[in-house]
């Protein structure tokens, strides 16, 4: 089954410095039918303008992955870590049991960025943070594993959820599957591009909620830049 959620359907904010896309319940949009897909909670599209940001703010229980389509993230936290994520590189941030962060764009240019939150089933642990270039030429045609609570995804960064996100770039015409399982759930959202799955176009930054798919098969029909996520 694939349930379409086309961008203009999202929840908005526009903050100024912020203009935010909500492909779930979040801050002060609100949809009792996209509250949460399995253990996948949040999936905000937000572009963030020069010399701005998220002020620091605490988290805790919560595996918040950040993937950088354009521009740059800064981070910093209270742990004493600080890292710049551009784009087409991943930072995964395990709250654990609690952990303030900022995160700002310091470039020149405005920065775009996909933040998924997953609902860990691990608790109880200290927090941690990483970050890791995935060269775009290196999932071409091809899904690879971003970030991963498996632990045979050793080049992936480790997140504690029965989960993985991953990322793909396809030219037109190309097809690349995904062994899915139909006890799992996939969301899939195109940081550019469009793709087809089975009978069903999916634009660029529109969502498609997966479940019931044994093999998950996605065809380019423009050149795409895909991130996915599997979870229970």
């Amino acid at each position: 089954m694939i349930d379409l959620r086309p961008f203009d359907s999202l929840g908005a904010a526009n903050h100024g410095w912020l203009d935010a896309h909500h492909h779930f319940s979040f801050a002060g949009y609100h949809d009792p039918e996209r509250v949460h897909f399995g253990s996948l909670r949040v999936w905000n599209d937000d572009a963030i303008a020069p010399q701005t940001g998220f002020p620091p703010h605490p988290h805790r229980d919560m595996e918040i992955i950040t993937y950088v389509r354009e521009g740059a993230i800064t981070h910093q936290d209270s742990l004493g870590n600080v890292g710049r994520t551009e784009a087409g590189d991943v930072q995964v941030m395990s709250a654990g049991t609690g952990i303030r962060h900022s995160e700002y764009n310091l470039e020149d240019v405005t920065t775009r960025i996909f933040q998924i939150w997953i609902i860990p089933t691990r608790e109880g642990e200290p927090p941690q943070w990483g970050a890791k270039p995935f060269p775009k030429g290196e999932r071409s045609g091809k899904f690879v594993t971003l970030a991963s609570g498996h632990a045979e995804d050793e080049d992936a960064l480790p997140i504690r959820t029965d989960g993985r996100v991953l990322g793909a770039t396809l030219r037109a015409g190309e097809t690349a599957d995904y062994p899915l399982g139909k006890d799992r759930k996939a969301y899939l959202v195109p940081a550019t591009g469009a793709v087809q799955i089975e009978d069903v176009r999916v634009n660029a930054r529109d969502g498609a909620a997966i479940s019931d798919v044994d093999v998950l098969r996605i065809t380019a029909i423009e050149d795409s830049e895909i991130v996915l996520v599997d979870v229970i």
